[in-house]
């Protein structure tokens, strides 16, 4: 026993003594490359890697429509890249691109672009194995490794490189992540191929970048461990360009009336809160508590990759309704910043929407079809939701079934599923609330018929239905005619279908 404890100790340090002094090696070399080769530049008494005549520097620049100059100079500090960190990412890098390498997605001959690169520790990297050439983009230039240019905005030809790596996270932290995958898309080769390093891990996140990055088919995915305390852990997904992008596109572009929503949204139902199974004999209690117990989505997932983020409030009455009190305030964005929709017929709380930037109104009535609707707005005793008193409005006959009739307007209704189809698409992140006085029950089956309601990640459905009244005890409400059993099952057939739907209240 002690004889093998004696070995497995003596193989440990031979080991850590091997990988120490690989990395004295790597930083003798870096250290040399910078204080003895830099000297030889034109670059004055500035430090520089590269010699600025180095022809596959100079093809790379000049790609980008510029030049390199004996009054160039190189803004990387010697004495930060000497330091550990930079080390220990070089290091890093030069694992990746040789497993890369090995895989067969990356050769020595490659053109290659490194996007969102401070200092370029991962050009460097390439370099130091032979992918010559090579160069990185950041908005603040660091020649000869890196020039200057954006994530999104890319200042390259089409169709110029083999080979596009993006690392530490920077995908994730773009606010322009639909430009930041066109670009790949235009400036990488056909049959090239692009790796992203990314901190999200989750199913729903990768369905999102695979559907965001439609230039390319998946090819490969892995993960590793990362060298950043604030990216501990990395998902490498490896694509390549298809040539036939137009197509794909074509298709992509349009839903089809029959969509079924995929497994990896219907697996979030099992996460989702139980729906309220018996009635609730006070309403009023019962269901404004159930949003205490609500799974958001975004709590159960990231949300990343997508093209745009849009919350559409049908029915959104003032704008300190449910737009501020709750969706402003209460809803889980990730930071992310979201186009919003309000749509509200009655003409009462229009005003309030003219100088809100951010929401545009749409001042009609959500409806199946485009047609003039009569818009009643009444109020039984013990209505809850009044704002001035201010009843709730909601579309019928002008002929009350009950209740008191306020007021009777001629209004303007809008095919709601076939709107909803003409401004979002399914790489965009969908929230829609929907109060509507009980019309839900004409808009939920044309949502589904239309396929429209895939569109949709996530509902908060408030149904309308004869519930007791909190004035009169053992009464029910006389304006609708709907039971809880049928906005249950309402509730039922769209988590059936894998809508991810909240009884809202």
């Amino acid at each position: 026993m002690e004889l093998a404890a004696g070995k497995s100790g003596f193989l440990r340090n031979v080991v850590v003594r091997f990988l120490l002094f690989s990395l004295l090696v790597v930083g003798v070399r870096f250290a040399y490359v910078i204080t003895i080769r830099g000297e030889s530049c034109s670059f004055g008494d500035d430090f520089c890697f590269f010699s600025s005549t180095s022809p596959e520097n100079q093809n790379l620049v000049t790609a980008a429509g510029g030049h390199l100059d004996s009054s160039s100079s190189v803004t990387l500090n010697p004495i930060a890249a000497a330091t550990p960190e930079v080390h220990k990412r070089v290091m890093f890098y030069i694992t990746v691109f040789q497993d890369l390498i090995v895989d067969g997605f990356l050769s020595t001959k490659s053109k290659s672009l490194c996007v969102e690169t401070p200092v370029g520790e991962d050009v460097y990297a390439l370099k130091e194995i032979g992918v010559d050439d090579s160069v990185g983009i950041y908005k603040k230039a660091s020649k000869p490794l890196v020039i200057n240019g954006l994530g999104h905005k890319h200042p390259f030809k089409d169709n110029t490189f083999d080979f596009i790596f993006s690392g530490n996270g920077a995908l994730d932290r773009s606010d322009k992540a639909a430009e930041f995958a066109a670009e790949v898309g235009r400036t990488l080769k056909p049959e090239g191929y692009a790796v992203i390093h990314t901190s999200s891990i989750d199913t729903y996140s990768f369905n999102s970048f695979i559907r965001l990055f439609n230039c390319c088919k998946f090819v490969h995915s892995r993960h590793m461990d990362g060298f950043d305390p604030d990216m501990p852990h990395i998902h490498e997904i490896v694509m390549k360009k298809i040539v036939d992008i137009k197509i794909r596109e074509k298709t992509d572009s349009s839903v089809s009336n029959r969509c079924s929503v995929p497994g990896y949204k219907q697996d979030l139902l099992k996460k989702a809160e139980p729906l309220i199974e018996t009635e609730p004999l006070k309403p009023w209690i019962t269901l404004k508590r159930n949003i205490e117990n609500v799974k958001y989505l975004p709590s159960m997932a990231d949300i990343n990759f997508k093209q745009r983020y849009v919350y559409v409030d049908v029915g959104a009455r003032s704008y300190g309704s449910s737009i501020v009190s709750w969706f402003k305030k209460q809803y889980p964005k990730q930071n992310k910043t979201f186009d919003i929709y309000a749509i509200e017929a009655d003409k009462h709380f229009h005003d309030q929407y003219q100088s809100k930037k951010g929401v545009k109104l749409l001042p009609y009535a959500a409806w199946v079809k485009n047609e003039s609707l009569v818009f009643e707005i009444n109020q039984t005793p013990g209505d809850e939701n009044v704002e001035k008193g201010r009843g709730m409005g909601r579309i019928q006959p002008v002929k009350s079934g009950g209740g008191i009739v306020g007021s009777v307007d001629v209004i303007q209704g809008f095919d709601f599923a076939n709107w909803l189809k003409n401004t979002v698409t399914e790489k965009d992140f969908v929230v829609m609330k929907m109060d509507v006085e009980g019309t839900e029950f004409d808009l939920i089956p044309k949502l589904i018929e239309t396929g429209a309601i895939c569109l949709i990640d996530e509902v908060f459905l408030e149904c309308h239905y004869n519930r007791w009244q909190k004035c009169c005890p053992g009464v029910r409400s006389p304006k609708y005619q709907k039971t809880y059993g049928q906005c249950l099952d309402l509730f039922k057939s769209l988590r059936q279908r894998g809508v991810l739907v909240h009884q809202w209240w």
